[in-house]
């Protein structure tokens, strides 16, 4: 994946068309990219200042950068290159980690990989801006400019882990007057790589502001199956056809430690998404969770295409709610977990905002791809008790040692920590 990701960046469009390249575009990108992977704001400071001391680096060793370039000299190099140049990055490290059966502890309902979609805003300014910010304006006449990406996200009910997909950006699309919005980048990311995940057995999960029938249609015709938030407000319709139709239902009584907590469920098959002789037909379902004194707990509704039985429901609804994996575990995780998505790295003037964002939910992906695949990463990050502690150690050894490889700078805290490391050789 290493190999690949280097031969991705040396590929890069570069703007420079006489003889001053003394900076590789790779070096800049993965300078940027060395950042976000050791949640290091000054890692590229202390790299420089190790190599005028010791004459060898981390950046060097450990992310293949050559030279390393001023801040400001990355992004200018970078400001005009698409974040689309890197996105077969995140497909390879899909592919990957489907060939090694990776995938399969993220299966579920119907043997289904649920894929979670939603949008989150990154950044927002009133006077930095660029061509690809949206904006508002508020009553008192100030204009806020911002930008937003919808993050698909694979989950699964009980797992910890979450495995990021090709972002697609809100942003201006060409012959469009209005601007652009989360829904349309969400159907954007359904056209293009819909049908190049429905064959692994695909449910999209999504809010209520993706449970229309223009969205569902397009994923039933891509061969994706849905889980949809289905509020009332927004369906009224729907509503409507439920107050006069039986409804099947489903109690459950579980024991919670203290108390007990009853699982009701309701539900009904093809019921039309909205009002019109056109109206899509889908499955309706609902869950509400009481305690045993009547105070409620919990209540939701659900559209789906998937037929809903009383074998199912509760699968069904379980797929449901881990939608909020997408915003706990991905966009939370990005934005206050060390991440730092929504601090403004360098904005520029063309796409440098949405190429490090992108970056950085990649920095995500292949921490995944090792918390996954790496025997030594998982390792060590079973013994450290948090995150923080793991990255607060990298970026403090990575500041005062030289390290030759990543090999070596594992080795080294596994020796730090005074474990014994035996690696399965089954």
């Amino acid at each position: 994946m290493v190999q690949y990701f280097h031969s991705t960046l040396k590929n890069l469009p570069d703007k420079r068309t006489g003889k001053n390249k003394y900076y590789q575009m790779s070096d800049a990108a993965l300078s940027a990219f060395s950042v976000f992977f050791t949640q290091s704001p000054s890692f590229l400071a202390h790299q420089k200042s190790m190599a005028q001391k010791k004459g060898h680096n981390n950046a060097q060793s450990l992310f293949g950068v050559h030279q390393i370039p001023t801040d400001n000299h990355i992004r200018d190099l970078l400001d005009d290159v698409e974040p689309s140049v890197v996105f077969p990055v995140f497909y390879e490290i899909f592919r990957a980690l489907e060939e090694g059966k990776h995938l399969e502890a993220f299966r579920s309902l119907k043997n289904n990989l649920l894929i979670a979609l939603d949008g989150t805003e990154y950044f927002s300014s009133n006077h930095i801006h660029c061509q690809h910010c949206s904006s508002r304006t508020f009553r008192n006449g100030t204009t806020q400019y911002f930008h937003t990406v919808v993050t698909p996200v694979i989950v699964s009910p009980g797992n910890s882990k979450v495995i990021p997909l090709i972002p697609e950006f809100v942003v201006p699309q060409d012959g469009h007057q209005k601007q652009d919005c989360e829904n349309a980048a969400a159907k954007r990311w359904i056209e293009k790589y819909g049908l190049q995940y429905s064959s692994l057995g695909i449910t999209i999960l999504g809010d209520d502001l993706y449970c229309h029938q223009p969205l569902c249609e397009l994923l039933l015709i891509k061969q994706l199956n849905f889980v949809l938030v289905c509020q009332p407000k927004s369906h009224k319709t729907l509503y409507e056809w439920l107050q006069g139709m039986p409804l099947d239902s489903l109690s459950i009584k579980r024991w919670k430690g203290k108390v007990y907590e009853i699982y009701n469920y309701r539900y009904v098959n093809q019921v039309p998404l909205r009002d019109g002789e056109d109206a899509l037909l889908v499955n309706w379902c609902e869950l509400t969770i009481t305690r045993s004194d009547g105070i409620l707990i919990y209540k939701n509704n659900f559209a789906t295409n998937h037929q809903i039985t009383d074998i199912n429901v509760e699968a069904i609804v379980s797929a449901g709610r881990t939608r909020w994996k997408v915003e706990n575990e991905n966009n939370n995780t990005l934005k206050t977990k060390g991440y730092n998505l929504e601090h403004n790295f360098g904005h520029g003037k063309n796409h440098l905002s949405c190429l490090l964002a992108t970056f950085n939910i990649l920095a995500f992906l292949f921490h995944t791809l090792l918390d996954l695949t790496s025997e030594k990463y998982q390792f060590i990050r079973q013994h450290l008790p948090t995150r923080k502690t793991f990255f607060d150690d990298l970026r403090a050894l990575t500041r005062y040692l030289y390290f030759g490889s990543w090999e070596n700078l594992l080795d080294f805290m596994i020796h730090g920590l005074e474990l014994e490391f035996h690696p399965n050789t089954s």
